[in-house]
């Protein structure tokens, strides 16, 4: 690794919007301690996502990696689709056993 060069961040979230082109809203959970009660709580935000070929749909599992800023509010792109959503699992199963 150069000296320049940052290791990009990536985070894992699901898919909760495809409504505009070429960008999908993927929401990500992370568990935070309470500082004073000591309790598990989840923290969740919200990113605008660059899909490139509009693979995603509503529901998938995608690992997301940061990227150069590509629109005002767009700075992270799609770097792999890990899980399908919970409907198209089952068609999938479904395809197999015929």
């Amino acid at each position: 690794m150069e000296k320049n060069q940052v290791k990009k961040t990536t985070k894992i979230g699901v898919v909760v919007n495809t409504k505009a082109k070429k960008t999908a809203t993927v929401l990500v959970e992370r568990p935070v301690r309470h500082p004073l009660y000591k309790k598990i709580i989840k923290r969740k935000k919200k990113f605008l996502v660059h899909d490139e070929y509009e693979k995603c749909k509503v529901g998938d599992t995608v690992k997301i990696i940061e990227t150069k800023p590509l629109s005002k509010r767009k700075r992270w792109r799609i770097q792999e689709i890990v899980g399908l959503s919970p409907s198209d699992a089952e068609k999938e199963i479904e395809d197999k056993k015929e």
